[in-house]
């Protein structure tokens, strides 16, 4: 298992796993860490300048502490915002995972750690054949899952830690995320420490509709345990 980076995946999209990469992406480097993020495949990109270019890419590129060209950050970029194998075809592409190692690989020699942002959910398809989860195995990072906390979530959470665990693939831990205001998440977090085998790295608390960033506590406590986790920090 590679030590120089985390692959950030969530129980959904939407949950944070943007939010949550940035912020990994921030407190890294503020330690003094050549810190790049990278988003490998997004759809629902926007036209801008007659490129492609994806919001949580962008925001990746922003935060990484060595600039890099877009294309780096987000080697399949596609314009329907529809899931990444349907977007693939209505684009009249494939997404080719071996480009996508070959990219990580060129990012590794830039950087001291690497921050890699998923799509979607952990087995969300590229095509018949490969998934997120392939993905995840092949770049062999440990995993970082965001469970977002909201009703129905303790399902969605067990199946994706179990997946993921039956990958072959290391949980290196699990942010919880609320995205319900009324939502109470005290007896969730418990329940799902007692199934997951471990609390939360950092429970996040509502935010706000529109939130683009955490709190400053969240980012450098998320820094802090991140940082304490890897032997290459």
């Amino acid at each position: 298992m590679r030590r120089d980076g985390v692959f950030v995946t969530g129980t959904d999209t939407g949950v944070g796993k943007t939010l949550i990469s940035v912020a990994l992406v921030e407190a890294l480097a503020a330690t003094g860490l050549a810190v790049v993020g990278m988003k490998p495949v997004a759809s629902g990109c926007e036209r801008v300048g007659g490129r492609l270019r994806n919001a949580d890419a962008l925001a990746l590129q922003r935060a990484s502490s060595v600039p890099l060209p877009y294309e780096m950050v987000n080697p399949f970029a596609f314009e329907p915002p529809v899931s990444p194998d349907e977007a693939a075809r209505r684009s009249g592409r494939s997404i080719d995972l071996g480009h996508l190692l070959e990219v990580r690989d060129a990012l590794a020699e830039q950087a001291g750690f690497l921050v890699i942002e998923g799509i979607g959910g952990w087995k969300v398809p590229f095509d018949r054949v490969h998934d997120v989860a392939e993905l995840a195995r092949r770049l062999d990072y440990p995993v970082l899952l965001v469970v977002g906390l909201r009703l129905g979530c303790i399902n969605h959470a067990r199946l994706t830690v179990e997946s993921i665990r039956s990958s072959g693939v290391s949980l290196a831990g699990w942010v919880a995320s609320q995205l319900d205001p009324g939502y109470e998440p005290e007896g969730t977090l418990a329940t799902l420490t007692g199934f997951i085998g471990q609390p939360p790295l950092l429970a996040i608390p509502w935010l706000g509709a529109g939130a683009d960033t955490l709190p400053p506590r969240c980012r450098t406590a998320l820094g802090r345990i991140v940082a304490a986790q890897y032997e290459s920090i």
